[in-house]
C-alpha cells in the first residue's frame, strides 16, 4: 500500500470523546501497521492548557486502558504527537498555532502538507477555517492544505447551504474532506465491487429482476447521555439524512467510467438528484414517524425515550423513520426502496436486502421461495444469498437455503475500521469516500419537505423499546404482499429477533 507523503495532521476539538475515542485510536493503529509516513506529526489544538507530556500522558491512558497496545511502539507514535493550546474563538491566537506548525515543518520536513480536522461542535464550522485562512493557513503555496468535517453538514437545507458558502470563502472545495464514517466500512465499499466486478449479479441490478430493495441500520441503544443534542436532531437528522441515504446511492449509482474521485461522486449525485420529490400527499401514505416508549425485556426496563436525561416531557422528536421512496431513472423505474432507521430496535444491525422477483413459472407459482441478496454491514459482516431447492422426498417442493460470506474468515487479510481508512485516504489525497458539496445539497433538498412535515406530523406512533418499531411501518410493505426482514446479529438467521 503506497504512504501518504510526510504531514502534520492538526486536531481541533483535541481534548475531546471524538478524539480519544477514535481519531487517536486510529492514527496509533496506522502508525502500528506502518502504514503512515515515515515522517509524520499530529498537533492536538483546544482552549485546555497542556504540555506535550501531559496531553501525550493523557492519551497514553485513555490508549491502554481500551486495547492492548505495543508499549515500545506506543511510545514511538505519542513522541510525534504535539499540543497547542488556543482560544478557538480568537482569531489572533491562531498565530500561535502557525508558529508550531512552521516549527513542526522544520522537523518533520513536511512541506507544509497539512490536514486540518475539525473535531468541534458544528457552531465552530465557519469560525475555524476563517481564523485559518486569516493567517494564511489555508493557501497551498507551501504544500497541501486540507480540512476534514465532521457531520452534520448543517441543520436543514438552508443551514447546509450556509455553511457551505462559509467554508468555501476559505478553502476550495478539493481542499474540502465531508466525513461520514459509514462509507469508511469495508462492507460498503464492497457493495461497489460486488456490483460491478461480478457479471453475474450487475444485469440483475434493474427494475426487470429486481421487485424491492430495503435498508436497515437498527440501533439496540437509545439515545444515552445524547438527549440534549438527539431531541433537537431526531432520526432523520442523525441517520437518514446522512448516512442511508449515502448507502442508497451506492446501492443505486451507475457503474462509473473509472475507478477516482470525481467519476464515483458524479455517479452518486446522478442518483440523489434523481430520487422522486416527497410530496405532503406522499409524506402522509409513504412515511412512519415513531418514538420508542418504556417496556420490560427478559426482566430488564427499558427507558421510553420521554424518560430520558436531556429530553423534554412531551417531545415530538422521532427515534424511527420508515420511508417507501423510489428513484426515477431508466434502472430503477417503479422498484420501491424501503428505508428504516431506529432507535432501542432489538438488535444493532446495519444491512441491504435486495428482493428479487418471484418466479413466473406457474408450476410453483406463490410457493417459490423468495430470492434474496443480504449485504451485512454491521455486525457480522458478510454476504448472504437466498433461493431455492427441492426438498428431500417425493414431488417438488422447493425450500429456500442460504450461502453466506463473512469477512471475518478472511484471517490472512487486515480489515481498516472506517476512521482508519477515511484518515488514510484523507492524507493520501483520495476523496471518493467523502461527501461532495452537490450531493450534500442533494440530499438536503429530498430531506427538506420531511423536516418540514415532521414539524407538526399527523402521527407521531410510540413502539416499545425492544421492538422493530411502529406497527404501522409494516403496512408500508403488507400492502403490496410485501415484509421487512427481521435481522439478527447472526447474518445468515431469519427469525425474528428478541434482545
Amino acid at each position: 500500500m503506497v504512504k501518504p507523503e510526510n504531514n502534520c495532521i492538526v486536531i481541533f476539538g483535541a481534548s475531546g470523546d471524538l478524539t480519544h475515542r477514535k481519531l487517536i485510536p486510529a492514527f496509533y493503529h496506522l502508525f502500528a501497521n506502518g502504514l503512515l509516513s515515515e515522517k509524520f506529526a499530529i498537533i492536538g489544538v483546544s482552549r485546555t492548557q497542556f504540555t506535550d507530556a501531559e496531553f501525550q500522558a493523557k492519551l497514553k491512558d485513555s490508549l491502554t486502558a481500551n486495547e492492548k497496545v505495543d508499549q515500545q511502539m506506543l511510545t514511538d507514535f505519542l513522541q510525534r504527537v504535539h499540543y497547542q493550546a488556543i482560544d478557538t474563538s480568537n482569531v489572533e491566537d491562531y498565530a500561535k498555532l502557525k508558529t508550531r506548525l512552521e516549527d513542526i515543518e522544520q522537523v518533520y520536513e513536511t512541506g507544509g502538507n497539512t490536514t486540518f480536522y475539525l473535531a468541534t461542535p458544528p457552531s465552530l464550522y465557519s469560525v475555524i477555517p476563517t481564523s485559518l485562512a486569516a493567517h494564511g493557513l489555508n493557501t497551498e503555496n507551501n504544500g497541501w492544505k486540507r480540512l476534514i468535517v465532521e457531520k452534520p453538514f448543517g441543520y436543514d437545507l438552508a443551514t447546509a447551504e450556509e455553511l457551505d458558502k462559509s467554508l468555501h470563502k476559505s478553502f476550495k472545495e478539493h481542499q474540502i474532506y465531508r466525513i461520514d464514517h459509514y462509507l469508511g466500512k469495508e462492507t460498503v465499499q464492497n457493495l461497489l465491487v460486488f456490483r460491478f466486478a461480478n457479471g453475474m449479479f450487475e444485469p440483475l441490478w434493474n427494475r426487470n429482476f429486481i421487485d424491492y430493495v430495503e435498508i436497515t441500520a437498527a440501533e439496540f441503544l437509545g439515545v444515552e447521555e445524547r438527549g440534549g443534542y438527539y431531541d433537537g436532531a431526531g432520526a432523520v437528522r442523525d441517520m437518514f439524512q446522512n448516512h442511508l441515504l449515502q448507502v442508497l446511492a451506492m446501492v443505486g449509482m451507475e457503474p462509473p467510467a473509472v475507478i477516482n474521485a470525481d467519476s464515483m461522486r458524479n455517479e452518486v449525485v446522478k442518483v440523489l438528484n434523481s430520487l422522486q420529490p416527497l410530496t405532503e400527499e406522499k409524506l402522509q401514505k409513504n412515511l412512519v414517524l415513531g418514538q420508542y416508549t418504556e417496556s420490560d425485556v427478559r426482566g430488564a426496563h427499558l427507558k421510553g425515550y420521554r424518560q430520558e436525561n436531556g429530553v423534554a416531557d412531551d417531545s415530538r422528536t422521532e427515534t424511527y423513520v420508515g420511508l417507501k421512496m423510489f428513484i426515477d431513472n431508466w434502472r430503477w423505474n417503479g422498484v420501491p426502496f424501503y428505508v428504516r432507521t431506529g432507535k432501542r430496535l432489538p438488535t444493532r444491525v446495519t444491512e441491504v436486502v435486495i428482493h428479487f422477483q418471484k418466479t413466473p413459472h406457474p408450476v410453483f407459482g406463490a410457493n417459490a421461495p423468495e430470492n434474496k441478496l443480504i449485504i451485512r454491514i454491521q455486525p457480522d459482516e458478510g454476504i448472504q444469498m437466498s433461493f431455492g431447492l427441492k426438498e428431500p422426498g417425493a414431488g417438488f417442493k422447493a425450500k429456500e437455503v442460504s450461502m453466506d460470506f463473512h469477512y471475518d474468515t478472511l484471517e490472512e487479510t487486515q480489515m481498516l475500521t472506517a476512521y482508519e481508512r477515511l484518515l488514510l485516504d484523507s492524507m493520501k489525497g483520495d476523496a471518493t469516500l467523502f461527501a461532495r458539496t452537490d450531493a450534500v445539497r442533494a440530499c438536503w433538498e429530498f430531506v427538506q419537505p420531511i423536516l418540514e412535515y415532521k414539524e407538526n406530523p399527523e402521527h407521531l406512533y410510540g413502539y416499545a423499546a425492544g421492538t422493530w418499531g411502529p406497527k404501522e411501518a409494516d403496512e408500508l410493505l403488507d400492502e403490496e404482499d410485501r415484509s421487512w426482514r427481521f435481522p439478527c446479529k447472526n447474518l445468515a438467521s431469519t427469525d425474528y429477533c428478541e434482545l
